[in-house]
Formats: C-alpha cells, sequence, structure tokens
C-alpha cells in the first residue's frame, strides 16, 4: 500500500486543550488529511472532553473534513448539534445506539458521511445489518476514553477481517484505526487492511514539531 494512499487523522484529544484552534491549524499546514475531534460525555466513557460549540470554533480554523468521534450515550441526541457545526463524519458506537440503522440514516440525512465504531471487545458480526450503508467504520485499537494507551496488538487480526469482508463485498468503506499508532505499528496496520489512521499522543505529546511527527508516520509507511 503507497503511503500516499493512507490518510493520517491527527486526534486532538492529545493536543493543548488551551491552544486548540492553533493545534488545529498547525495539523493542517502539516499536511494532515483529517482532523480528529473525540467527544466523551462522562458517561459512556469517564472523561468529559468537548462539545459542538468547540467543534464549530475548530471548523473556522481548517479546510480539512472535521473527523467526528462520538463516545456518547444517546448519540442520536447531538447529531443535529455537530452537523450545524460543521461536522464532515460523525462516527457512533454501536451499542451506544438504541436504533443503529435509524441513527446512521438520520446522520446521512443531514449530508454528513457516518460512521460506526467497534470497541476492541465488538465483534465485526455486530455490523452485519448496516455495513453496506456506512461511509467509515473505526476499529478501535485501545479502550475508548483516554489518550496515549498501548495499542492492542490482537486487534491487528480484527483490522484483516474486517478488510476482507469490505473487499469481499467490494465496499468502498473508509477503514479507520484509532488508538496507540505511532511510527512503530503503523505500517503494520495498514498491511492489515486500514486506510485511516488516527494518531493523538505521536503528534500532538512528541518532542518533535506536528510536521515533524506526520512526516514521521509517513516515512514509515514507504
Amino acid at each position: 500500500m503507497k503511503s500516499d494512499l493512507v490518510k493520517i487523522a491527527p486526534s486532538i484529544l492529545s493536543a493543548d486543550y488551551a491552544h486548540l484552534g492553533d493545534a488545529v491549524t498547525e495539523a493542517t499546514s502539516a499536511g494532515a488529511d483529517y482532523i480528529h475531534v473525540d467527544v466523551m460525555d462522562g458517561r459512556y466513557v469517564p472523561p468529559i472532553t468537548i462539545g459542538a460549540q468547540t467543534a464549530a470554533a475548530l471548523r473556522s480554523r481548517t479546510n480539512l473534513p472535521l473527523d467526528v468521534h462520538l463516545m456518547v450515550e444517546a448519540p442520536e441526541d447531538q447529531i443535529d448539534q455537530f452537523a450545524q457545526a460543521g461536522a464532515d463524519i460523525i462516527t457512533v458506537h454501536v451499542e451506544a445506539c438504541t436504533h443503529i440503522h435509524r441513527t446512521i440514516q438520520y446522520i446521512k440525512e443531514l449530508g454528513v458521511k457516518a460512521g460506526v465504531a467497534l470497541s476492541p471487545g465488538k465483534p465485526i458480526i455486530s455490523l452485519e445489518e448496516i455495513l453496506s450503508e456506512v461511509d467509515l467504520v473505526l476499529v478501535m485499537t485501545v479502550n475508548p476514553g483516554f489518550g496515549g494507551q498501548k495499542f492492542i496488538e490482537s486487534m491487528c487480526d480484527k483490522i484483516k477481517r474486517l478488510r476482507m469482508v469490505l473487499d469481499s463485498r467490494g465496499l468502498t468503506t473508509e477503514l479507520e484505526v484509532d488508538g496507540g499508532i505511532h511510527a512503530g505499528n503503523a505500517a503494520r496496520v495498514v498491511e492489515a487492511g486500514a486506510r485511516v489512521l488516527v494518531a493523538g499522543a505521536a503528534v500532538f505529546a512528541t518532542e518533535l514539531s506536528v510536521k515533524e511527527s506526520l512526516e514521521k508516520i509517513r516515512a514509515s509507511l514507504r
């Protein structure tokens, strides 16, 4: 897989929250493909991060797609807000939705791409009936809720199996991976089948600049 066919989505979860706008601007200038926005409500996962108002403010700092990952209970209650804030992709967790098909359809009706996330313990089969409806599947390679966690190695097999399912059905659904991604494992994850890499700590929490960090990840894919 050529590195220029792989997208990198820096996650602002690991950025300095006092300077989120600057972090988004820097990542945009550095050649990021998406800006990944992790939204946590303190219920589905313990932390609380940002809401739609912050996402709207960040929208003005980049022309890149805003890749919004809702780690919240009843995400259907917040879809309107994030769509209005300028989200280009809204991803929800299967188990957080009472009616996942209805939620996916509603996201798409708003003109936003719809994604579904699989936590490490959630099987691929849980997407069986909606896989052809979604634009993106996000495989979590850490348990949702905290940045800077260690990559769960067994998830590489899950990525491979999901890639086989997508390819066998002729689906163009993007396969995104989030959790513990860095230059040391990015190539392995891409080889397994990922096409979008979410990287937080490896971009915003290193001694390198954001540009240097992104270049390091891309160089590891060559």
